[in-house]
């Protein structure tokens, strides 16, 4: 796909990108085997399992968790009051949509006492070796420093389940991906203050969000992640297309700048 070549224009180091629908990766450019840092996009695979551990039975959204007043799906949906990093809570839960390390790490936390076991273990067996990933959660489930990383394959492989969940029913990954506590203003990290700043249970979701960090091409049913680490997954269910990136420069203007102008692309040319 020619439009995947413009990464070669970025200012990063190292690039890999893939665009995948339901069968898998249909167009790859950059290092396959290079090990990248994830950073936030851990979360994808955090929100995954506990999708799985939701489905198990071993938790339910509604168990109290977090802060005083929180549950599991506050602290998913960064709705806890929970501030970005350490600290006690700045707001009541479900009052505003306040991006939360501490809250995705209390909400594993809870999926881990559930399971009665690390967290890591249970993202190994739940998310990991059934999508054939050799990854490994050696840190925060929320993904600081690094606390996972690896090849974009096994990037491209979580948006391909997330475009055809095998772990999830349908019908759950669609409730994870729709709004959760709609109105809530916050603001997305990068991007400045959104209103509303909708999110499901650990996917941003795009909706009418500007700025945004995916392209005027993609829909408001796009949802995904991006990280510090300059890596992003966006899937868009209506092209039935997802793309991953992956890059060893961090987040700054320059992806916010190249981000969309790559989506764009690569949507315009899968539709041409």
């Amino acid at each position: 796909m020619d439009a995947l070549r413009q990464v070669d224009d970025w200012p990063a180091e190292n690039v890999a990108v893939a665009v995948v629908d339901q069968s898998g990766p249909i167009a790859t450019h950059g290092p396959e085997d290079h090990v990248f840092r994830f950073a936030s996009l851990t979360k994808l695979y955090t929100a995954l399992a506990a999708l799985v551990a939701l489905e198990e039975g071993i938790v339910d959204l509604e168990d109290s968790a977090g802060p005083p007043g929180s549950t599991l799906r506050h602290l998913l949906a960064h709705a806890s009051g929970l501030p970005m990093e350490q600290g006690p809570p700045i707001a009541s839960p479900g009052q505003r949509r306040i991006y939360s390390n501490p809250g995705f790490e209390a909400a594993a936390d809870h999926v881990a006492a559930g399971a009665e076991m690390p967290f890591a273990e249970y993202a190994r067996a739940a998310v990991f070796q059934p999508l054939g990933l050799g990854l490994e959660l050696k840190g925060s489930p929320a993904g600081r420093d690094w606390a996972l990383g690896g090849p974009i394959a096994d990037v491209a492989a979580l948006g391909r389940e997330l475009l055809a969940p095998t772990l999830v029913a349908a019908e759950t990954l669609a409730e994870a991906t729709s709004v959760q506590f709609p109105g809530l203003v916050g603001v997305l990290p990068g991007f400045g203050r959104q209103d509303p700043n909708d999110w499901g249970l650990g996917f941003e979701l795009r909706d009418e969000k500007a700025p945004h960090w995916t392209g005027a091409r993609n829909s408001s049913r796009t949802f995904g992640h991006f990280g510090a680490s300059g890596t992003f997954l966006w899937v868009d269910p209506e092209a039935e297309l997802a793309l991953a990136c992956l890059t060893d420069l961090d987040f700054d203007e320059w992806a916010a700048e190249a981000w969309p102008r790559l989506a764009d692309a690569v949507l315009a040319e899968a539709r041409a």
